[in-house]
Parts: C-alpha cells; structure tokens; sequence
C-alpha cells in the first residue's frame, strides 16, 4: 500500500494569546496523509500528537509502522506543534528577533499543551466536515497534550489512542516528583547498559578524565563544551530506546584518534564530536529543553527540579569521581539541567529566558480532574512497564483516575513501542476500542 499525500498543506493563522485578539499570529502546520485510492472517500479524521516536547512530526517516507495501519481506517493528520516543524518554528536565531529575554520568556509561556489543544480545536473545525469529532493518537509528551485535549475539549475528541504513559495530574509542580521515579529507572537502564557492553566501562571512564584534564572540558564543533557532565547527557536517547544501547556503544567505539606516531598526544576524535552534537537535538529544536520542566507545572514553578533530584542522589552521578574510583560514569535521562544553558552553543542565547521560566508561579492549569473522573470518550492507552521517560507508577496512578480508560501494560517494548513496532502496537489499541482483545 503506497500513501497519497494532500497536494496543499494545511495552514491555519492563530492567535498567540487566543485571550488576546491582537495577539501575533502563529502558522500551524498540518499535512494529512491517505491511502492510495481513498483520497475521495470519507474516513474518519486522526489527529497524530508527537512526543516532545518542542519536536515536529517526521515526514513519512513510505508506508509502514503504525502509520499504515492508521491508515487502513483514518485520515491521519499529522500537525506540527505550535513552535516545531513548520509551524512557526522557534530556534535561538528566530527568538533573536524579540529584544528581550523578558520577552522571549513572554512568548515562550504560549507553548505548551493548552495552547496545543486549542489550536488542533481551530484545526478540526475547519477540517473535518459538519464540525464532527476526530480521533487523537498521542504519543508521550502528545499523550499528555491528548489528557489535556481530554479535559478541556471532549466534544471535540471521538477516541483518544495513548502510547508511551500518562502524565501527573495533580496541581503544583510535579516535575520533582517525577524525576525521582525517573532517576530510579534510569539508573536501572545504567546497569543494564553496562551488563550488555561491559568494556564500555573503561571507555566511558577514559573519555571523562580526558575531559577533566583538559580544563574540564573540550570544545564541540558547534563552539559548545563537552564535560563529563555533559557526556552523560548520552543517556537521554542512548537508554530508553529500543537498539539505543547499540547506538551509544557505536558512538564510544569512535572516541579516539587513531595513533599514528609513537608519542603522539591521545585525544577525542572529530567523528566522535559531531555524533555527541548529532546526537543531541538541542540546535535545532530548543523548544525540548526550555519548556521540558514547564510541561509539570500547574500553578507552581518548576526551579529546575531535575538538577535539585539530580543534587538529592547524592555523589551517583557525579561523573569525574565515578571515574577517579573506577566506578561506572553513570548517564542521565530525559532531564534538562540550568548548566546546560552554559554549555550548549545552541542555548546559550535562551539562558536568562529559561531561567524566567524556571521561576514561574503563575502556569495555567492543564487538567480538569472532574472532567477526567466524569470522562464519557472512549480511552486506550499503551504504558510500558519499563518505559524510563514516563514512569509506570505514574501513569497507573492517572489512568485510575480516568473513567472508563482501558489500559494495556506491557514490558515488551520500550518507550519507542509505536516506532518500532507500530503495527502490533496500534492494532492491540484499536482492538481495545473495538472490544476485540483482552488485556493482558
């Protein structure tokens, strides 16, 4: 089956502030993709909601995965978030234009799951004939832009598809809360990483005390600095995906020049430094990294949480004396750090912003409790019993508090379990919703 794309893509002018209407105007961007020989006929519409935050929807280049199958029943819409993709997309060189970081931060408080659902609302009002309800399969973070879509807008939503975990719902800030149990699982996928590929130990603790011999660091292509702390930021793709402990070994198998003359000082290799930058996506979507703690706060400041969790574990992570003991040099996960705005080229340029947000009381609320225990559309979520971006423990707590979700809990997957296996996955959830398959 060959997919037909729409031959003019969707874009919708909206209000950055939707209570302000002389607010500047964003573009969401929405392709929407059929099968080959339904182009004419009437499906019921999809609306895919990317994992984040701050990354677009990846284009599609064939038909498979869950997209294929999507495809069999739906018009899958595949909207860009607001700030990712091509929908006026944000990067430090386009955040330059305002004059301010009180004003960066301003604009940036607009970017996250509330204004999300409202533009899909714009969206689907246009779109999907006589104003009836879509489908929304979301995807981590677009799981939880999904919750608030749930609580905000249910007349909207016809079913609700979620894959990769739920999000806290209650009120304050959760973001500590989270990386504690987040921490825990990824010092799980430390060992685990490390049992797989054991001579990377070495590797690992060679890599760190160059860097700390090397006045704490090295510079990356980009003009950034890579120090031991920021080697661990390797974990964030490298642990908690499927094949990622493969591609974090592959990366340490090209750490080192090769030495061609006896004597020749040692030191890290280009290749190695272009696939840590590659690796990161900080320069091209540095929305994630911005908003990452924003996305738990309800009425409450964030103040960097992951680095007070982070300070709370004590001398675990602490790169340079794991590797002074001939300890293993544990990686961090899905966590954004203050420091990093220092030595990251890509953000330097949104320090002081991040900082403002950081200190935010004043978030608006993203979930209405009531609503959710009150819930009347149909709910199927996928969590993954080892999932280290969304913990399990967590998302069993807000799925008890959904009424009528269906929840399939499995270990066969990772958080990835869409990519990389989309078919099985979408067609178990499908079937939920149908009433064709237990859970199990």
């Amino acid at each position: 089956m060959s997919l037909s794309f729409r031959s003019v893509t969707n874009y919708f002018n909206v209000p950055l502030d939707y209570s302000l209407p002389s607010s500047p105007l964003i573009s969401p961007i929405c392709p929407g993709v059929v099968s080959a020989g339904k182009e004419e006929k009437r499906l019921p519409y999809l609306l895919f909601l990317q994992g984040g935050p701050g990354f677009e929807c990846h284009r599609p280049l064939e038909s498979n995965g869950w997209l294929k199958r999507a495809c069999e029943d739906y018009r899958v819409i595949l909207m860009d978030q607001r700030g990712t993709g091509l929908s006026t997309p944000l990067t430090a060189q386009s955040m330059a234009q305002l004059e301010s970081a009180k004003e960066e931060a301003s604009y940036l408080q607009h970017f996250r799951a509330d204004n999300i659902v409202r533009d899909a609302e714009l969206i689907r009002s246009f779109l999907v004939p006589n104003g009836e309800p879509w489908s929304v399969l979301g995807q981590s973070y677009g799981g939880f832009c999904a919750i608030t879509y749930l609580s905000m807008a249910p007349t909207g939503l016809r079913h609700v598809i979620l894959t990769g975990g739920l999000p806290p719902l209650d009120g304050g800030c959760s973001a500590e809360a989270v990386y504690r149990a987040c921490f825990k699982r990824v010092l799980i996928q430390n060992f685990k990483y490390y049992e797989r590929f054991p001579q990377d130990e070495e590797v690992v603790r060679e890599v760190v005390l160059y860097l700390a011999e090397n006045e704490g660091g090295v510079t990356l292509p980009s003009g950034g600095r890579l120090t031991p702390r920021g080697l661990q930021l390797l974990g964030l793709s490298g642990l908690g995906s499927s094949g990622g402990f493969e591609r974090l070994h592959y990366i340490f198998e090209r750490a080192w020049d090769p030495i061609l003359v006896s004597g020749a000082k040692k030191q890290l290799s280009y290749t190695f430094l272009r696939m840590y930058e590659n690796w990161l996506d900080f320069g091209t979507n540095p929305l994630y990294a911005v908003m990452q703690e924003s996305i738990y706060c309800q009425a409450a400041a964030s103040k960097w949480a992951a680095q007070r969790v982070r300070e709370e574990m004590g001398v675990q992570f602490e790169a340079l004396l794991s590797a002074r003991k001939s300890a293993p040099v544990l990686f961090t996960g899905e966590m954004v750090f203050p420091w990093m705005f220092d030595e990251i080229a890509a953000l330097r340029p949104l320090k002081e912003a991040a900082y403002i947000l950081a200190d935010k009381v004043d978030w608006p609320y993203l979930y209405n409790k009531e609503v959710l225990r009150m819930n009347k559309v149909p709910v199927v979520a996928a969590v993954f019993y080892e999932d280290m971006y969304v913990n399990f423990n967590i998302s069993e707590a807000t799925a008890s508090r959904i009424a009528g979700i269906r929840v399939w809990v499995t270990n066969e997957y990772m958080h990835s379990g869409l990519r990389e296996d989309g078919v099985h996955v979408l067609d178990q959830l499908l079937g939920m919703l149908k009433g064709k398959h237990l859970l199990r």
